[in-house]
């Protein structure tokens, strides 16, 4: 049996690093970061958040997840490394949906 709170440990991280990334990225937009901070507070959301309510977290975090990666990949003044950073975080919670 998979280990969800722990899993969405990993992708908090994922996420944190992400913001870090898009925050600190001079060509980011400003919608950008509202959309990377808005996945990663569903991310921390996510965290406290067991049983059931873990699985309806993973689904509205990939969600969040998806917003945020269009964002970056619209956004043509982000650097590689904050779009990679997004579509790191992106990658680990949809992996984890798959698994749940």
């Amino acid at each position: 049996m998979i280990d969800i709170p722990a899993r969405l440990d990993e992708v908090k991280r994922g996420t944190t690093s992400a913001l870090a990334a898009v925050t600190d990225d001079a060509g980011a937009s400003t919608v950008l970061v509202a959309v990377v901070r808005e996945f990663d507070d569903k991310a921390t959301k996510a965290t406290t958040a067991s049983g059931d309510a873990a699985r309806d977290a993973v689904i509205e975090l990939e969600q969040a997840a998806d917003s945020a990666r269009a964002a970056a990949l619209a956004d043509t003044g982000l650097t590689g490394a904050a779009r990679q950073a997004v579509e790191d975080a992106h990658l680990a919670i949809c992996i984890l949906k798959t698994e749940v």
